[in-house]
């Protein structure tokens, strides 16, 4: 029997690997790896500050040094940092670490001598208002009101702006009573009753009002339709009920808001959010009795989302004359995309106009996605790939290596900082020009770097460099157990590029592992089919064996499914109970199936998979992707019902 590592193995493994650093890195990186150690814990007396003073990544334990001296450091100090790293993470997090400690000690002048904007967090934002309130009140005030205009608690570095603002009247009881009604929305109690103490009794009436509500959100009919000082506070109120009352009960809902509708003065935006959430969840609820008043208010709200849901409606009702209507009313942008164009040439298929139903298929055909080459399918043309070349200038290739910010990858790769490395890395991508972005591509490449290689892609939006976005990583073991369990290897190497985008150490927040996010449950269940020891939390994190497991996983999903790919993808995500239930409610046609899919994330996931096998399949053909194909026959012709199933 085959034994994986338990996790005591896996233990002394680590530690063994973190014993062996030292001696296999130069005497330069034993120091570094140890002085960085050390100023982690703030022991400056353990640091060999001359066997450092010249290694590349000496700034490392630069930045601990300073950050520990904030704020008592100058912004002189600070600034002579950032630019010194500018071309490093480095730079912003030491921006960033000085915001947060000039904040916290009132230094607010030296906050913003080092601030260079409006920084990222909601803390430093606090922080960065609360200084300009000197010398910038009205700038103050906008960010400010913006911070308070949020239905839950603000970290503690906001009260000495709320407490300013509110002060000077630029926060006042209407801006209360509206964070008010947004906490109320968000299931904030404590919140809500707090800010409730800061109204004075003028809004006795709204807090009655609003008290009713929380009992029965049907008293909406009654309450008055004037709240606080001058009604102004009639929309938030007016907003936040309908927006329980409409998830608790759509149908009742709408009942009530076409009562009092016309006969409540309030602004556009409140109007518009209530009859957004009526729309949404009497589409998403299937609320026939709401349908007609649905129709005739997603004209008026214009909403994207809207028009794409409503379109999914009427395809799973097989109305293809509505599907036309409502795409027609989409934005350019939004209705110009593959998967719209597809749908409109499905319609106007169905109903006879196959010469429109052609073009509409054409347009789509020349995007490199799901419903792009389901198009070209309909059409009997390949596939559009539209890769861009990934050769790399001999002259750029040979001074790569060279760039600062990629010996200082190598450096801390050296150190087992794999962390930081990919920080300077995908820093280093992003801000590159497009030439440099290539030969960061083909270092990754040529470094056998898999998960960095593909992440540059995405942080230098490399989006038609199609062998560096999917590298043939893994490859020999995908085909060894794509062959061993007659799996389809394409498909696995989709599913592991969508999944852990080659990082044989993701880890998802449900709990998944490795490159094939396996959950940990999962994994012992199929090492136990397969004769295998539990490889536990550590083991399954090894990419043959986590390959190994995923590919046996996916075969039983694929026997679940009477071999059908869309089906046990789905599964794969979702998990099989879902789809089972999808199947028995699904529409018949392999496009409606995809498109019925409740969970977007589920419907994307599958869209993706079968994108990603068609292109890694053409890449394994040299890009030519005639012979390549989207779906079996059985796929695409077969019923996406319950006779789908296996086991009925």
């Amino acid at each position: 029997m085959l034994r994986t590592p338990s996790f005591a193995s896996w233990k002394a493994l680590l530690t063994t690997a973190l014993l062996w650093l030292p001696m296999a890195a130069s005497a330069d990186d034993r120091a570094m790896h140890d002085a960085l150690q050390a100023a982690r814990d703030q022991r400056w007396h353990a640091i060999d500050q001359a066997a450092i003073e010249h290694h590349v990544l000496a700034g490392y334990v630069d930045y601990h040094r300073l950050k520990a001296r904030l704020p008592a450091a100058s912004p002189e100090r600070v600034l002579h940092f950032i630019d010194a790293h500018a071309d490093s993470p480095l730079a912003g997090w030491m921006r960033g670490q000085a915001i947060s400690a000039y904040g916290e000690a009132g230094r607010y002048g030296d906050l913003l001598a080092v601030a260079d904007g409006v920084p990222g967090s909601t803390e430093r934002q606090c922080h960065y208002y609360t200084a300009l309130l000197g010398s910038a009140p009205a700038k103050a005030a906008q960010g400010g009101r913006e911070l308070w205009h949020e239905g839950r608690s603000q970290p503690d570095a906001c009260d000495p702006l709320f407490d300013t603002l509110r002060a000077r009247g630029d926060i006042g009881s209407l801006e209360i009573w509206e964070r008010m009604m947004l906490a109320w929305r968000n299931g904030e109690t404590g919140l809500a009753k707090y800010l409730g103490r800061m109204l004075g009794p003028d809004w006795g009436d709204g807090k009655a009002a609003m008290g009713r509500l929380q009992a029965d959100y049907s008293a909406i009919t009654t309450i008055p339709t004037c709240i606080g000082p001058g009604c102004q506070g009639s929309g938030a109120l007016f907003e936040a009920a309908m927006h329980g009352f409409t998830r608790a009960d759509t149908e009742a809902a709408l009942e009530a808001w076409r009562k009092i509708s016309p006969h409540l003065s309030i602004d556009t935006a409140h109007r518009h959010s209530i009859e957004h959430d009526l729309v949404f969840y009497s589409l998403v609820r299937d609320i026939r009795q709401n349908r007609a008043w649905v129709d005739d208010a997603i004209p008026r709200l214009a909403d994207d989302d809207l028009l794409v849901l409503r379109t999914r409606v009427a395809l799973a009702d097989r109305d293809w004359h509505s599907v036309i209507g409502w795409i027609d009313r989409m934005t350019a942008e939004q209705r110009d995309k593959a998967r719209w164009q597809y749908w409109l040439g499905r319609a106007h298929e169905q109903l006879g106009d196959d010469a429109t139903a052609r073009s509409a298929y054409s347009r789509a055909a020349t995007e490199r996605d799901f419903y792009g080459f389901a198009a070209a399918d309909r059409l009997g043309q390949p596939y559009a790939l539209d890769m861009a070349p990934t050769q790399v200038d001999p002259a750029v290739r040979q001074r790569v290596a060279d760039w600062p910010a990629v010996r200082r990858t190598e450096a801390l790769l050296r150190i087992d900082e794999p962390g930081l490395a990919n920080s300077e890395w995908f820093a280093a991508a992003a801000r590159a020009s497009t030439e440099e972005a290539r030969a960061l591509a083909d270092y990754a490449q040529r470094r056998g770097w898999h998960a960095r290689l593909v992440q540059t892609t995405i942080a230098a939006k490399l989006w038609d460099s199609l062998p560096w976005r999917f590298p043939e990583a893994y490859r020999a073991d995908f085909m060894r157990w794509g062959e061993r369990t007659g799996v389809d290897p394409y498909l696995l190497m989709g599913i592991a590029r969508r999944e852990s985008a080659y990082n044989p150490e993701a880890l998802s927040p449900a709990g998944a592992r490795g490159l094939m996010q396996l959950m940990p449950g999962t994994a012992a269940t199929v090492s136990r089919k397969l004769g295998l020891s539990d490889p536990g939390p550590y083991g399954v994190l090894d990419p043959a064996l986590n390959i190994r497991l995923g590919s046996a996983y996916i075969d039983e999903m694929l026997d679940r499914y009477r071999g059908n790919r869309l089906a046990a993808t789905a599964a794969y995500n979702a998990g099989p109970h879902r789809v089972d239930r999808w199947l028995r409610d699904a529409p018949q046609a392999f496009d409606l199936f995809v498109e019925s899919i409740p969970f977007r994330e589920t419907r994307h996931y599958v869209q993706a998979v079968m994108t990603y096998r068609v292109i890694f399949e053409s890449l394994a053909r040299g890009g030519d992707t005639r012979g390549v194909a989207l779906l079996t026959p059985a796929e695409r012709q077969g019923q996406y019902d319950g006779s789908l199933l296996a086991r009925n």
